[in-house]
């Protein structure tokens, strides 16, 4: 197998993602095919931390905008982002990948309290670390989430795995002259606006020259691409 080119990453996972061909909850057989993915990049020597989004049950942002309390949506909302992070651990366990899921919410009957220097320890200890309910405060995305946990732990690059292959110059699936772009600067992201994560995180990473990729993680073999190094997907990152 060829040596990865990353020790350490954050693979952030759209609540989407997990929902596969449906649209809504968890499709068994697509949170299966992740997880086998990802128990080879463990094989490879790759250290993997992962925050999962809630999109798929419940998204906060899209409650308030009807009426919901903003900061109670956001709550439902990292409570649906361990949900998907309990069904990603059963995932990974029934393959064999020994994992911990870190709360940024207390849950002890379900998860760890997130604890940096314990969450660096299981990595070291080869084993994957799911990071569930977001920064645990509200107005911060799952994004945002994925940025400041990377940093905390010392991931190289925030992989994120979406149902696009790349960052398009506007949306694929309704406009056939759109072009994908191979590499982007944290600056023209924030510039044009364009759909990789929210700003916040967007400014996170820039600050401390933390790069990202965007790919598509439905496609097999995508995760084990871009932890190898091979060009794909979206990568944003300095001049």
């Amino acid at each position: 197998m060829s040596r990865p080119r990353y020790k350490r990453v954050l693979l952030k996972l759209s609540g989407e993602a997990l929902a596969g061909e449906q649209k809504y909850g968890i499709d068994p057989k697509t949170i299966t095919d992740i997880a086998t993915e990802i128990k080879d990049v463990i094989a490879c020597g790759t250290e993997v931390a992962l925050v999962i989004g809630g999109g798929n049950i419940f998204r906060g942002l899209a409650a308030s905008s009807k009426g919901m309390d903003r900061a109670s949506a956001d709550y439902m909302g990292m409570l649906a982002t361990m949900i998907n992070s309990l069904a990603m651990q059963d995932a990974l366990e029934k393959i064999g990948v020994d994992t911990r899921v870190q709360s940024a919410i207390e849950m002890r009957e379900v998860a760890e309290p997130y604890i940096r220097r314990r969450a660096i320890r299981h990595l070291e200890k080869g084993r994957i670390i799911i990071l569930g309910a977001g920064t645990g405060n509200p107005y911060f995305t799952t994004d945002t989430a994925a940025s400041l946990r990377a940093m905390e732990i010392g991931a190289e690059v925030i992989l994120k795995g979406t149902k696009v292959d790349g960052v398009y110059s506007a949306d694929p699936m309704k406009d056939p002259n759109a072009l994908r772009f191979s590499q982007l600067s944290y600056i023209d992201v924030l510039k044009k606006g364009l759909q990789v994560m929210d700003a916040t995180a967007t400014s996170l990473c820039m600050d401390n020259g933390l790069p990202i990729i965007i790919f598509d993680v439905t496609t097999k073999g995508n995760i084990m691409k871009v932890v190898l190094g091979e060009e794909i997907g979206t990568i944003v990152k300095g001049e």
